[in-house]
């Protein structure tokens, strides 16, 4: 680990090296923002359904440990079927947000449009069978525990991407609509981009993280630049 307190185990590199872990359970609450398209009033429902269960969840999550410290052996095998329960909801949350995130994707031009079909009820069904296919083999032949740090170390890099991204927007275009405002602006995004950062150094698969982003960026330029909606309506209007 590149800060240096990969073998912590007490203490404040102890803590933050098991967040940067623990984090993974709590992905699915941005992950529900990826549905936005799908709900009725998603100004008001998905501000609400966020905040509202993640103050209950993290209630929770700190709760257990608390039992955890004083419970008889044969409990543990309870808690752990409930970890178990809960890890699972995690995975499904994530397979339905990268559906859409790779649905919106297709539909721009970034990957082939063909995947963009939907069935009869709207839902993406040819992405969710390549999406579920991929998981799948991913599950049989690595690590659980190197998969979950390489979707915390991505999650955490789109997070600092997107906190630096409201402060940009906030400066080059103010006249956008806006559903929903984050307060404290730039102190928000800033203390967002630390925070992220820091858990980023609790983690000990950077050379994955690079290999996956050099993917990224060959598709992208030898595929999607090339094919995106946005990028050629955002060229139209720049050379006007």
């Amino acid at each position: 680990m590149i800060g240096g307190s990969s073998t912590s185990t007490f203490g404040v590199y102890g803590l933050l090296a098991a967040a940067s872990l623990v984090f993974f359970a709590f992905i699915g609450f941005d992950v529900v923002a990826t549905t936005a398209e799908e709900t009725r009033n998603p100004s008001k429902d998905l501000p609400r359904g966020i905040v509202g269960s993640l103050v209950v969840v993290t209630v929770l999550y700190v709760a257990v440990p608390l039992v955890l410290t004083g419970m008889v052996n044969w409990a543990a095998v309870i808690i752990s079927m409930g970890a178990l329960a809960g890890l699972t909801t995690v995975v499904l949350v994530l397979l339905l947000g990268q559906t859409r995130v790779l649905f919106a994707m297709c539909r721009d031009g970034l990957l082939p449009r063909g995947l963009a079909h939907t069935g009869s009820r709207g839902t993406p069904t040819r992405i969710t069978w390549l999406m579920g296919g991929v998981v799948a083999v991913a599950a049989t032949f690595f690590p659980a525990s190197s998969l979950e740090e390489m979707v915390n170390i991505g999650t955490l890099f789109a997070f600092v991407l997107v906190s630096i991204g409201v402060v940009m927007l906030r400066r080059t275009r103010p006249d956008l609509p806006r559903a929903f405002r984050t307060p404290l602006v730039p102190l928000v995004p800033i203390l967002a981009v630390l925070a992220c950062g820091w858990l980023m150094l609790s983690l000990e698969t950077w050379l994955r993280f690079v290999l996956w982003m050099a993917i990224g960026f060959v598709v992208y330029f030898a595929y999607g630049r090339r094919h995106s909606r946005f990028a050629s309506r955002f060229a139209e209007t720049t050379t006007r």
